[in-house]
């Protein structure tokens, strides 16, 4: 039996990775075991032990078998435009991907959905040899793709219809 349960455990996680980007200027190597955490907690998935081929975790409920490959990206600066999500596994086997947004202190703010389809359409729309070709990506055309399926003040969004475009 564990010592501490997992949700304390990623609560002080985050309470550290805060406090030494703050004593240092430098973020903790964190986000992304923080980002599986809570897409599996808030959109009902379920983490595998050990992620294959590109795969976090597998869907429940509305996504069921589903499989998910989760980004995550802590964002320390909103009016910066620069944030990249870490590289996308094209050549892997997955069938959504979650991007997880997390304030200065860790924690979820936003969570985005795309398919491998509208990602795939996105990559092959910059061209070869660019970086969404090889699967970088920024968050800002993430969100353009995506769906916006949590956030933190109304929990999980309608999946029937959303606009990406509505607040512009």
């Amino acid at each position: 039996m564990a010592l501490y349960s997992i949700d304390k455990l990623m609560s002080e996680t985050r309470r550290l990775a805060s406090e030494y980007r703050k004593a240092t200027g430098k973020p903790l190597a964190i986000s992304g075991e923080i980002a599986r955490y809570d897409a599996a907690r808030l959109l009902d998935l379920e983490l595998l032990k050990q992620p294959e081929g590109g795969c976090d975790a597998i869907g429940r409920g509305a996504r069921e078998g589903r499989r998910v490959q989760v980004k995550g990206r802590a964002i320390f600066n909103e009016k910066s435009g620069a944030y990249r999500i870490g590289q996308l596994k094209l050549q892997q086997q997955w069938d959504d991907v979650v991007l997880v947004l997390m304030d200065e202190e860790f924690e979820p703010f936003e969570i985005y959905e795309a398919d491998r389809e509208e990602i795939l359409d996105a990559v092959e729309g910059d061209g070869v040899g660019s970086r969404a070709s090889r699967g970088i990506m920024s968050v800002a055309k993430f969100k353009i793709i995506g769906r916006l399926v949590w956030t933190r003040e109304g929990g999980l969004e309608d999946d029937d219809y959303w606009d990406n475009q509505a607040s512009s």
